[in-house]
């Protein structure tokens, strides 16, 4: 019965945190880990919550670090302290996270996509142009796989 309760609080405070309501979403969370408090997943998603709705980044950053030693072959607790570095602005850090979490799941998808988004991306080749534009895109291949050549001679 007290999984259960848990489950639903838990559900109750993902669907708030995707609806971009962290404040609201804490008080469901902490009812999920006062009533499992030994779930990495709560406690991991307990620090994203607390990141984005009272930027405690510390406090944020040691629940998902504890959830990880629970549980280090989970995807999503990688994700979830990612999530609290960009929340801190702490790019270089996510992306090292994100890099620890592809050691243990070299192919998932998620990961590989969040350490995409984080890179530095190269200006465009033609400055006056949007980034999207056909010319920029087409171009870019070019110079990346230009520089792809060079790198190997």
């Amino acid at each position: 019965m007290k999984q259960l309760e848990a489950f639903q609080e838990y559900r109750q405070a993902l669907a708030l945190l995707r609806d971009a309501k962290p404040a609201e979403a804490l008080s469901h969370i902490l009812k999920a880990v006062e009533l499992e408090p030994l779930d990495p997943f709560y406690l991991s998603y307990q620090g994203v919550i607390v990141a984005q709705a009272n930027q405690k980044i510390a406090e944020a950053e040691e629940l998902c670090q504890r959830a990880l030693r629970m549980e280090p072959r989970q995807s999503q607790l990688y994700l979830n302290l990612a999530e609290v570095y960009k929340v801190a602005g702490r790019r270089e850090d996510a992306c090292q996270a994100l890099n620890r979490g592809l050691r243990y799941s070299p192919n998932d998808y998620r990961l590989q996509y969040e350490i995409g988004k984080l890179a530095a991306r190269r200006p465009p080749v033609i400055s006056s142009l949007p980034r999207g534009h056909f010319l920029n895109r087409q171009l870019g291949r070019l110079r990346h796989h230009a520089l792809e050549y060079i790198a190997r001679i």
